[in-house]
């Protein structure tokens, strides 16, 4: 192998390793992004079955008041 094929290769596995490491960046926040968004999907989640069982409640009391009437 010459030198200027040496370098060629070189070259090429440089470029590679530059790519390994953006990829590796990218895959590391979108780990983050969709830990984020688990996170506050659950937190959507609790605040939605908080809401509904008020909004049952709510429905219960007015249906006792409406047979009392």
């Amino acid at each position: 192998m010459d030198q200027r094929q040496l370098q060629l290769l070189e070259r090429k596995v440089d470029e590679i390793v530059q790519l390994c490491e953006q990829l590796d960046k990218e895959n590391r926040a979108l780990k983050a992004d969709a830990l984020h968004w688990r996170s506050e999907r659950e937190q959507l989640i609790e605040k939605t079955d908080i809401a509904r069982a008020k909004i049952e409640s709510m429905i219960q009391r007015l249906r006792a008041l409406e047979k009392e009437s």
